[in-house]
Order: structure tokens, then sequence, then C-alpha cells
């Protein structure tokens, strides 16, 4: 199982973090059998798994869940929790209830968007046992803010400000910073400035890392592919197909068939019964 200091470890040596988010426990079990490191339950959660077109509703007690089902799903990955929007703006105290509630759930570290106005909260967090990943560029939580999903630090005194937060995330603590939506050279300005690993999603290719959502890797949303995910599996029109599949065999009467059917008029103890509820 992999820990909170293998991240340093990756970073020393210049081998690569691989990061994949995930919202439960069947696609968590898909990620404990494979080579991924560790696990994002993302705040996309809202958006991914419950509809909504920001992260902003998600809560501590839906992270929670989420977080929860993912470990049941991988006991054995290091796993990530969210801190949802504003958990970590209404001070130090109401940031540490969230961060026992997210750990108890079963996460082992804690991502936080942004540091400033909130530094006290970040240090506070890791002087209490915390691991805490910091999360900078474009912050989904601030989305009105920022106008939208919109690329970050694309000019010069943006991407120094981008620099110095994320040195002071470094200087808090933090054992890792995800870097999301900013060009390439300033990813890589950033990571060679750090001691920590970042992580990048759509920051090109010179970070300590890679996340992408699982759904996106999978292709399992055929509207969605922005430029920075390449989808490994076109998910979408596979499982398109087997439902279709489904319905036809459903209509044309080859499904179920005999092999699939249960004959017995009372199933033998212990038999069949159980699974057929799943």
């Amino acid at each position: 199982m992999k820990t909170i200091q293998d991240f340093a470890r990756y970073r020393a040596s210049g081998d690569a973090i691989v990061m994949v988010t995930c919202y439960d426990a069947w696609s968590a079990r898909l990620i404990e059998a494979s080579e991924i490191d560790c696990i994002l339950v993302g705040d996309s959660a809202a958006m991914v798994m419950h509809g909504h077109d920001s992260t902003l509703p998600a809560t501590i007690e839906l992270m929670a869940e989420h977080i929860a089902a993912v470990r049941r799903g991988a006991p054995e990955k290091l796993t990530i929790g969210d801190f949802p929007f504003l958990a970590h703006r209404q001070g130090t105290p109401h940031a540490v209830a969230a961060a026992e509630c997210l750990m108890k759930a079963g996460a082992q570290a804690v991502k936080i968007e942004g540091v400033r106005g909130h530094e006290d909260v970040i240090g506070s967090l890791v002087e209490g046992g915390v691991p805490v990943m910091g999360h900078l560029g474009l912050t989904p939580q601030s989305v009105h803010q920022l106008g939208g999903f919109r690329v970050q630090a694309r000019d010069e005194r943006a991407a120094a400000a981008l620099l110095h937060d994320a040195r002071s995330l470094q200087q808090l603590g933090c054992f890792a910073v995800v870097l999301e939506a900013v060009p390439s050279p300033v990813a890589r300005t950033v990571t060679e400035a750090l001691a920590i690993p970042t992580i990048g999603i759509g920051a090109g290719p010179h970070t300590s890392g890679q996340v992408l959502v699982l759904h996106d890797l999978l292709g399992l949303d055929e509207g969605f592919q922005p430029r920075f995910v390449r989808r490994y599996l076109q998910g979408h029109e596979l499982i398109r197909q087997a439902l279709d599949r489904y319905a036809e065999d459903v209509r044309t009467h080859e499904f179920p068939n005999d092999e699939e059917s249960y004959h017995d008029t009372v199933p033998a103890h212990g038999r069949g019964v159980a699974t057929a509820s799943r």
C-alpha cells in the first residue's frame, strides 16, 4: 500500500505519480486491481455522479459517503478526499471537524483548493496530523469568481502569483500540490521550484504526476472531452451497445435461456437466491 511518504520518494527519484479520481465502490475495485498509485475522491462527484453543473453543491456529508464507498472498494489504495466548497473558510474548528469526518470515513489525506485567506487552517491541519494536498490553478470551487472553467496563469503576473502560492503551500506543510488547467511552461517552472511533488490535470507533461477522472479516461460521457483528457476506452459506446444487445435479447426472448433459469420449485439451500437479488 502506498503512503504519503511515497510522494516524497517519487519526487526525489523522478518516478511519475499516477492518480485517478473515482467516487464509488465498484469503480474503486477496478482501480484496486490496477497499477494506479492513489485515488482522489473529488468534489467533482457533485457533477459526475449527481448531475450538477459545478462542484459547489458537494457537502462534507456527501464527500464522506463517497470516501467510505471508495475505501470499501479499494482498501489498499491511498485515498485522498476533497474538502468541499467553503469547508476551509469557516475557521479552524470547522475545518478540523470536517477533516475528522472525512478521515473517519476513510480518507488518509485531504485536498484543499487555494491558499490565500486560509493559511492558518492549512497549517493547523498539518500540525494536527492531517496530510494536506494543495490545489492551484483552475480551482473549480471558485468557478464564478474565475468566470468559468478557464485556463489560469496565462500571463506573467498570474504565473508569478501561482508560483508564490505553491511555495506558500509547501511552507505550510502540504505534501503535494495539484496544478489544474495551467500552461505547461508554468507548471514546469512551479514543479522545478518545489521540493514537494506536483500533480497535473491539464498542466502538461512536466509535473511530478497526473490525475484524471476515471469516467473521463474511460470515455463514459460522450459529450465531455476537454483537450487535456485522453480517452483510453470508448466506454460510452461499448456500454450503449451492451444495453442494446440486452434489450434485443429480452424482446426476442433470447434472455434468459434455460441455463439462466431456476427449475427447482424450492431452490436448494444456499444456492441462487442470494445472488439473484444483487
